[in-house]
């Protein structure tokens, strides 16, 4: 009897021990798509009419739209069509997102490719980030002309044989 009892107490011994060596949980997956990020350009940059001297000169285009002369330039009364780059960003209402411009320079030629300037220092509003308060921000972009000294009268652009074509804004959800 005594070895039945052993047996007994040493089986639900090894009863208890097997029923705690197991163990498991569960759990679920989720996600959620939001609206992807989107820009969309609505206006072009444009510097406007710039005069030039024979001396080397830039011309600042902050993303307010306001021009700031230098070195040979000035600024003739008859501005000119004058506009910062402006692009409207839409998303996820409440997100911010990251503004990246261009690293480099931007060419604008004459129509007969026969002069050329540089754009470069890019500017926006807002940087270096934004907020898509109620899904959509309007974003700005400004930068700086140089201009050589006794610069060929024309309209230049970067679309014009010569010119390196469109410059590039990249925005991305932080």
């Amino acid at each position: 009897m005594k070895q039945i009892l052993k047996l007994f107490t040493l089986l639900i011994i090894m009863a208890l021990f097997s029923i705690n060596a197991f163990s498991q949980a569960t759990a679920s997956a989720s996600a959620t798509i939001i609206n992807p990020i989107a820009i969309a350009k609505t206006v072009d940059m444009d510097f406007g009419n710039v005069a030039v001297d024979a001396t080397p000169g830039t011309v600042i285009l902050d993303p307010a739209g306001t021009r700031t002369p230098g070195g040979g330039c000035t600024l003739p009364a008859i501005t000119g069509t004058v506009t910062a780059a402006t692009f409207n960003v839409t998303g996820e209402a409440g997100y911010t997102y990251a503004i990246t411009l261009p690293a480099g320079v931007t060419t604008i030629s004459n129509p007969g490719n026969t002069a050329s300037m540089t754009v470069d220092t890019w500017t926006s509003s807002p940087t270096p980030t934004g907020t898509l308060t109620g899904g959509a921000e309007t974003l700005t972009v400004g930068a700086t002309l140089h201009v050589a000294g006794s610069q060929t009268p024309d309209t230049y652009s970067s679309s014009n044989p010569g010119g390196s074509g469109d410059f590039t804004v990249t925005v991305n959800y932080n």
